[in-house]
């Protein structure tokens, strides 16, 4: 199949995050994995080998884009230039979905290595809405927002981030890519119900799921995407799989990246679950 030939596709099963570690491997192996993750910040440019190695993985697989740069709740005016390099790329690469983070990584046109908190209010509900609406209608399709692993609370939110989270499917019309690993990370670090927060999330929305590892810190959890999947997020994962059903699911792992066995050992765990599901 020629890249002119493929259009999107969809996804089902465990997925894996596309490493460069593991470019080699996958090119002579050919494994059995249903679709890969790619970071779009690492293909956004107009040739060379990251963007000729992206679509010779698509040329065997579905792929999905997930990136960082939108910084949706910033107070900076949206980045143009990197939403025209975005559409570029989902036009080479015809991915299932495209995905960013509810935070904000810019202030004054420079960029942070990091994705930044909100407070959970109406005016940042309405920020946020606005703009999620704009870069749906620049890139002509529903984009997906992932939860956020957070480290803080702001005094001034007047609601919850699942119920936040919830009227901002309403009011924008994305649907929601769900990182259960931040939402464990989240409920360990500021004391709220995990389970709670499954359930305030619109069931119909969640059209993706994320598995990562984190570190445990002094006081608090940090996620690093650098280890394996902890035990109690494969347990909370479980809970989100009964609520949701069987939402394609993607093993992330961004840090000290390990062979790709382990990968591959991590996804089949995720797909028993999903085997198991009744």
């Amino acid at each position: 199949m020629t890249m002119a030939e493929i259009t999107a596709q969809s996804i089902e099963g465990a997925g894996l995050g596309l490493r460069s570690n593991h470019y080699q491997e996958i090119f002579e192996t050919q494994p059995d994995v249903p679709w890969f993750e790619l970071l779009s910040d690492n293909y956004m440019a107009a040739g060379g080998l990251p963007i000729q190695r992206a679509e010779k993985i698509r040329q065997n697989y579905p792929v999905t884009l997930h990136g960082v740069g939108m910084s949706l709740g910033s107070a900076d005016p949206l980045n143009v230039e990197y939403l025209k390099r975005l559409k570029t790329l989902a036009e080479r690469l015809q991915p299932t979905y495209i995905s960013d983070h509810i935070a904000w990584v810019s202030v004054n046109g420079q960029y942070t290595h990091d994705l930044l908190p909100l407070p959970y209010t109406q005016d940042m509900l309405q920020h946020l809405s606005d703009r999620i609406q704009q870069v749906q209608e620049y890139l002509g399709r529903t984009i997906l927002i992932e939860n956020p692993s957070s480290y803080l609370t702001f005094a001034s939110s007047d609601m919850s981030e699942g119920d936040f989270i919830k009227q901002l499917c309403v009011s924008s019309g994305c649907e929601l890519l769900l990182d259960v690993n931040n939402v464990y990370v989240s409920a360990q670090n500021h004391g709220f119900e995990a389970a709670q927060y499954l359930a305030e999330l619109p069931v119909d929305k969640v059209k993706e799921i994320h598995l990562a590892g984190y570190e445990e810190m002094p006081g608090y959890l940090f996620d690093t995407h650098g280890h394996q999947v902890r035990e109690p997020v494969w347990q909370l994962y479980k809970m989100a799989l009964e609520h949701f059903g069987r939402v394609p699911t993607l093993i992330e792992w961004d840090t000290d990246i390990p062979e790709f066995s382990t990968l591959l050992s991590e996804a089949k765990k995720a797909e028993q679950l999903m085997r198991a599901l009744v």
